[in-house]
């Protein structure tokens, strides 16, 4: 009796530690060897497993909750997936499967978001999938030694042992790194301000959103931004008139979301006319463009909103002192959302200090005072639809609007002149871009814009009236294919189609005068690049061609081949060579109208090329740069040398004895750019140098030879901001040489032998205008309301030393018959505030 006592309280201890042992190990999440556990398990249930030891090496997992035998073995099947076969009552005999099951969950790392679509292969396999939207993926039949290939664009490229992710509940997590080294997306250095970098093939990118601060801004205004950077101005001080190495805004390509824009800014181009809250990034280009863009001589600036739906809804809006504005994304469902903004001026609401120095600006050359109702307005619109992980259909629309109804009343006497002036934008776009396979992947976009000017003049006596009207109907296709046949290469290719036809009508009531001449140019255009990045990222090349022909019905059909080159080697991590180069045409220009039309304050009007008065624009430019950067250094030197060809004096904006003359050149300009940045997470401190030498060719001209109208000789920035935790301070010097201008002749200035009479000019450009110098400076704090509300307060000053800068001088008969001098002048002390709330 006492022997089976025994033998019972032996039993029950012998219970009890196992219980207690595989309970302390099931309570921990730490994995142990199989071939260890399995030891255990022999122990505790008198069993023995028959195995190889290579069977069992590497393998390890989680001690099972279960505690009953079969439930132990059939979760070590499902961990490990081997399998094991019972014999008999003692004896297991294990084995390694050769195929398995895996699952896993993808995300980034950096906000743990879902990596829906990301491809996943089984290489040496024709297994393949793609991420659901749940961020998982699921697999069978996988070679256990194989090896899995994630992919996602944007992301670095994550290789797993298949066994590695042996499905199980939980499937494992794996992490993908954002890779900055894609071909287009390749980062050489973050500068002057954050979220404002340049690209390996010599263009610069903006991010609106990550944006900091620039001297005198207190929001990422797109066209003012860009300006910051060196071989970039504006002779006006306006947006509507950017200079991109010494050529005519009309020469800059302006795209919004694909489609061609002809409007850019409010209040007569002292404001940008697009919302940059919900502008995703921002392409600047100055040399080496893709050969997927047509036109722009000059440059080209790329403005692309959000692409991508976000999980939750997000806004913003805010107010300075010339308007206010809202912005919106709404994901309605997980494939489809729509994105949205408005802003309106307050103009003809209050008077503000901003909106006085605005107005004075516009007006400052009138010899009469203002009364009236000035406002603009625009607003945009998005739909995304993500049709499937591989295609998606993106709807865009935008609408800019001027408008200004005003009365003159003469100073001298109590004549009244109704005026009014309209100018609207309106632009409608789709997209569908598709990625057909991990290597071939096409884009469709297809666009609709209309631009029109309306200018009505009635004078006080009702005895004339002048009607002025400029319209721009264009309509475009773009079809592209990229093919990727492995890391180092992508072959793009294209075919794109335009339609532009462009209205300019003129009614004149007394002396009677009509004039409406309506003219249309198409576009086809095919074009191909092949892009290679070698596997070690020191070389960088991109070569293309494109192929354009254009059809003015009435006057000329012409075939024009356009080389673009960017080429980028790297002779250290640090030191870089950039070569560029590039052939391009635009065949739509502007013309600057006589002073008195277009009341006198928007005098540009759009024009189509036909041959003849006005040729077709071509440019050809190259480049040479070197750069250095290393960790918060960064310092850069190119030369450039660009020649532009077809060219009329009506374009130019001549106000001299070449005004009306419509004489066919072009233009040179031969110049250096520099810049030197220090930056920190904590400041940023730069300076800049351009050296311009611009020059115009006329060969009917007396002399030929003479300074371009925006011939800038030297411009340079000296600038700095400073961040502490919340507050942002930025301030800034540009200074630059006078542009050139045409005096009368001291000796006999008038020319009496004509009627009416005319000035008699010294050699064009032969004089110049003072130097320019501005200081700015802009400050914002950001803050939270509350925990999801989130604002920033800022201000800033434009001009906060008050110095009176010259933009421009002309001269002009006035009703005596006298010689006026008439000079633009620049923004004076302009102040302005801006409160802003996102959620």
């Amino acid at each position: 009796m006492a022997i089976k006592i025994r033998k019972l309280l032996l039993f029950i201890l012998g219970l009890t530690c196992f219980i207690t042992s595989h309970d302390t190990i099931a309570q921990t999440s730490e994995k142990i060897a199989l071939s260890t556990f399995l030891q255990q398990l022999e122990q505790e249930f008198d069993i023995k497993f028959s195995y190889a030891d290579n069977e069992v090496l590497g393998l390890e997992i989680y001690v099972p909750q279960e505690t009953s035998l079969p439930n132990i073995l059939d979760d070590i099947e499902t961990q490990t997936q081997v399998e094991l076969e019972k014999i008999n009552e003692r004896y297991y005999t294990l084995t390694k499967s050769n195929f398995i099951s895996i699952c896993a969950t993808v995300l980034d790392n950096f906000k743990m978001n879902t990596l829906y679509g990301a491809s996943v292969k089984v290489l040496g396999t024709n297994i393949t999938t793609f991420i659901d939207e749940t961020g998982t993926f699921v697999l069978h039949n996988v070679p256990r030694s194989a090896s899995v290939q994630i992919k996602h664009l944007g992301y670095k490229t994550l290789f797993v042992n298949a066994d590695e992710l042996i499905k199980k509940e939980p499937c494992k997590t794996l992490l993908l790194a954002q890779f900055y080294q894609q071909l287009e997306e390749v980062v050489v250095y973050e500068f002057l301000t954050k979220g404002l970098v340049k690209q390996t093939d010599g263009s610069f990118q903006m991010n609106s959103e990550e944006f900091g601060i620039l001297p005198g801004l207190i929001e990422p205004d797109v066209l003012q931004t860009v300006q910051a950077l060196p071989g970039i101005e504006s002779t006006d001080e306006t947006v509507s008139n950017i200079n991109i190495r010494g050529g005519s805004n009309d020469q800059n390509l302006i795209l919004w979301d694909g489609i061609k824009m002809y409007q850019s800014g409010h209040f007569f181009g002292l404001i940008s006319a697009f919302n940059p809250y919900l502008t995703d990034k921002v392409i600047l280009i100055k040399n080496g463009t893709g050969s997927q863009y047509g036109d722009g001589v000059s440059g080209i600036i790329d403005m692309r909103t959000k692409d991508a739906i976000a999980d939750t809804f997000f806004a913003g809006a805010g107010f300075n002192l010339i308007g206010g504005d809202v912005y919106g994304h709404l994901p309605i469902t997980d494939k489809v959302a729509v994105q949205f903004s408005a802003r309106r001026s307050l103009t003809d609401l209050i008077d503000t200090p901003t909106y006085d120095k605005f107005f004075t600006r516009v007006f400052d050359d009138s010899q009469v005072t203002q009364e009236g109702n000035f406002y603009f307005y625009d607003f945009t619109g998005k739909v995304l639809y993500d049709i499937n992980d591989r295609h998606k259909f993106r709807f865009s629309f935008i609408n800019i609007n001027n408008l200004l109804d005003y009365t003159e009343r003469d100073m001298s006497d109590t004549n009244e002149i109704h005026s009014a002036l309209n100018q609207t934008n309106l632009s409608l776009g789709a997209s569908l871009s598709s990625d057909w396979t991990e290597k071939f992947a096409t884009y469709i976009n297809l666009y609709s814009t209309q631009y029109q000017l309306d200018a009505r003049n009635i004078s006080a006596n009702a005895e004339q009236i002048l009607f002025q009207n400029n319209e721009v109907e264009e309509t475009a296709l773009k079809l592209s294919t990229n093919f990727m046949p492995n890391d180092n290469f992508n072959w793009l290719n294209g075919y794109q189609f335009t339609d532009t036809g462009i209205a300019n009508e003129t009614s004149v009531t007394q002396p009677p005068f009509e004039s409406n001449a309506r003219n249309v140019i198409k576009s086809h255009a095919l074009f191909s690049e092949l892009t290679f990045t070698s596997t070690d990222k020191k070389i960088y090349a991109r070569g293309g061609v494109r192929l354009n022909y254009l059809e003015n019905p009435d006057t000329f059909k012409e075939y024009i081949l356009e080389p673009r080159l960017s080429f980028n080697y790297a002779f250290t991590r640090h030191l870089k060579v950039q070569a560029l180069g590039e052939f391009k045409s635009q065949a739509i220009n502007q013309i600057i109208d006589l002073e008195q039309n277009f009341l006198g304050i928007e005098k540009r009007r759009w024009i189509v090329s036909d041959g003849e008065n006005l040729p077709i624009t071509k440019s050809k430019q190259g480049s040479i740069g070197i750069n250095y950067d290393h960790e918060n250094f960064y310092v850069g030197l190119e030369a450039f040398y660009k020649e532009v060809d077809g060219i009329s004096t009506s374009t130019q904006g001549f106000q001299n004895q070449n005004q009306f003359n419509g004489e066919i050149g072009k233009y040179n300009v031969k110049g250096v750019e520099f810049l030197i940045n220090k930056k920190t997470d904590n400041y940023s401190v730069w300076a800049s140098y351009t050296y311009n030498f611009n020059n115009y060719n006329f060969s009917e001209v007396l002399p030929p030879n003479f300074p371009n109208n925006l011939d800038i000789r030297h411009a340079a920035t000296f600038a700095g901001t400073y961040t502490l935790e919340n507050f942002k301070l930025g301030i800034g010097l540009n200074y630059r040489t006078g542009k050139p201008y045409t005096e009368p002749d001291p000796d006999e200035p008038l020319d009496t032998s004509f009627f009416p009479n005319r000035i008699n000019y010294q050699d064009p450009n032969s004089s110049r205008l003072p130097e320019y110098l501005r200081a700015d400076a802009s400050a914002i704090y950001n803050f939270n309301l509350t925990e999801k509300l989130k604002a920033s307060a800022g201000i800033s000053v434009l001009n906060f030393t008050s110095r009176k800068n010259i933009l421009n001088s002309y001269y002009r008969l006035n009703e005596d018959n006298e010689i006026e001098k008439v000079e633009n002048v620049s923004l004076g002390l302009t102040p302005n505030i801006s409160f802003r709330v996102r959620f």
